[in-house]
């Protein structure tokens, strides 16, 4: 059971890949590790062993329980692929974990997805009214019937063949006894990146591993060298120690997710290139700008911790304010077992976070947070802080307001929760948190902050317009991708 007390948006999924090292299902367990922010429902790891056969462990549960040592020594392989999840399509159970593992008529396939197929729904029925039968409520699952039923025999021609029949959001690896395959979609919405490292046999020989991985903090934890990003559209495939890039669908307009800069991704990944963690200082620079422009003016700037941090350590540098640990969150909450009734709820925010009090007692607080989702926990904060002794709360947030569903990946509450959409302006809103001010960032600012062309950059969050349309769906819901109804 997920925390009650969250209002932040959910983390999608990770996936990490390596190939051609003896250790690699320890590689994996290690990447998976830095990718835990991803998700943290379940994990998985599917190795390919050195004589080609598959074995494969997932569980419930965050990496350190799932992978005991005695299970990373009956991994051990030469290649392997490992999965961490939080459910946007699906049922949070064991049955759609990943990576999800097959034997069928072109050997074994094991495959690692992160991100949703638009059409997985219209899909899901084409391929019944044929006869497949689903064992998981997974979006990820169509994939691997659509491979099954393509005419191809090799894995990266029926991949390739299957992927081109879906739409919507994937970065995806894939194992079989002959490659690891990596590849994204033609418009690049979920990160993928490449990693290399040299490692060295018993006899001196020197050999290159491969690495994927959905960030490039992944790539640190093992000593590994970020090459670069995986090219929307891209397919790489890595086989007998040999790497080849090939490009096997229609080019789209790039449209990869603008929110991995704001909270998804680990400040100190790179993502297109650009350092996670400077793009949040920027952003909060840009934010001190528009807080001068209001005219609103304090004595120290405070972050939500612990995503917030760089935009306002950006902020108070911007505002030559003193930047204060003025909240402290507790890392040992997130998973709960207590009954979620609202006389529990109300302990929610003080079980994540604490005010220190020296910090705020009689100022003029700027809080800064990265986004508002239903803004239960904003109005929490907000008195929390008041409680404190704080004279003043302006409220600053990196994102502008978040007004729709995501399709392609992040789970959010129903749009109609948003307290973005039941309000209209900053000052409503702001009224109905109990802060003094609210200041979202522009969408303007947020797109320039990333040193990227602004057109090559999904924002339907922000602004509505979908650079993939669902279809068969009801909108109000991200999380009614598949067909069938959860117990």
């Amino acid at each position: 059971m997920t925390s009650p007390f969250s209002d932040h948006p959910r983390e999608e999924c990770g996936v990490f890949g390596v190939a051609e090292h003896p250790e690699s299902a320890v590689y994996t367990y290690l990447g998976l590790y830095a990718l835990q922010h991803r998700g943290q429902e379940s994990a998985g790891i599917c190795s390919r062993l050195e004589d080609s056969s598959m074995r494969f462990h997932r569980e419930m549960g965050p990496v350190s329980e799932v992978f005991p040592e005695r299970e990373l020594r009956r991994l051990k392989g030469n290649a392997a692929i490992g999965h961490v999840r939080y459910s946007t399509t699906g049922a949070s159970r064991l049955l759609n974990s990943q990576p999800i593992y097959v034997e069928f008529g072109k050997g074994y396939l094991a495959v690692a997805h992160n991100g949703n197929l638009t059409n997985a729904k219209e899909l899901q029925h084409k391929l019944e009214s044929k006869g497949s039968i689903f064992t998981s409520t997974t979006d990820s699952e169509v994939m691997v019937h659509l491979m099954a039923q393509s005419p191809h025999s090799q894995p990266h021609k029926y991949i390739a063949d299957a992927l081109r029949q879906v739409e919507g959001s994937y970065s995806l690896v894939a194992l079989t006894p002959e490659a690891l395959i990596a590849v994204r979609d033609p418009r690049g919405i979920r990160p993928l990146c490449l990693g290399k490292r040299c490692w060295s046999d018993d006899s001196g020989k020197e050999h290159e591993a491969w690495l994927v991985a959905s960030e490039s903090c992944a790539f640190d934890v093992i000593d590994a060298k970020y090459v670069r990003e995986i090219n929307p559209g891209e397919m790489i495939i890595i086989s007998d120690g040999q790497l080849r890039s090939v490009y096997p669908f229609e080019k789209k307009r790039e449209a990869s997710c603008v929110f991995e800069y704001v909270y998804f991704a680990r400040p100190d990944s790179l993502l297109r290139g650009r350092s996670v963690y400077e793009v949040r200082k920027e952003l909060g620079r840009r934010l001190a700008v528009q807080l001068y422009e209001k005219g609103i003016v304090g004595e120290v700037v405070v972050a939500v911790p612990d995503s917030s941090n760089p935009a306002a350590l950006g902020l108070a540098q911007e505002s030559s304010l003193p930047f204060e640990f003025g909240l402290i969150r507790s890392h040992y909450v997130g998973r709960t077992f207590i009954e979620p009734k609202q006389h529990i709820r109300d302990f929610g925010a003080r079980l994540k976070y604490n005010p220190v009090r020296e910090v705020l007692k009689g100022k003029r607080v700027i809080v800064v947070d990265d986004s508002i989702v239903r803004g239960t926990t904003s109005r929490k904060i907000v008195q929390m802080v008041r409680n404190a002794g704080a004279k003043e709360v302006h409220l600053a947030i990196s994102c502008p307001p978040w007004k729709h569903s995501c399709y392609y990946g992040i789970d959010v509450s129903n749009y109609s929760e948003l307290i973005a959409r039941q309000l209209e302006t900053e000052e409503e809103i702001a009224a109905s948190i109990g802060c003094d001010s609210l200041t979202y960032l522009n969408l303007k600012n947020l797109l320039a902050a990333t040193g990227l062309p602004a057109d090559s950059f999904c924002r339907a969050c922000f602004d509505g317009v979908y650079c993939v349309e669902p279809k068969g769906l009801d909108k109000p819901s991200q999380l009614n991708l598949m067909s069938k109804k959860e117990e």
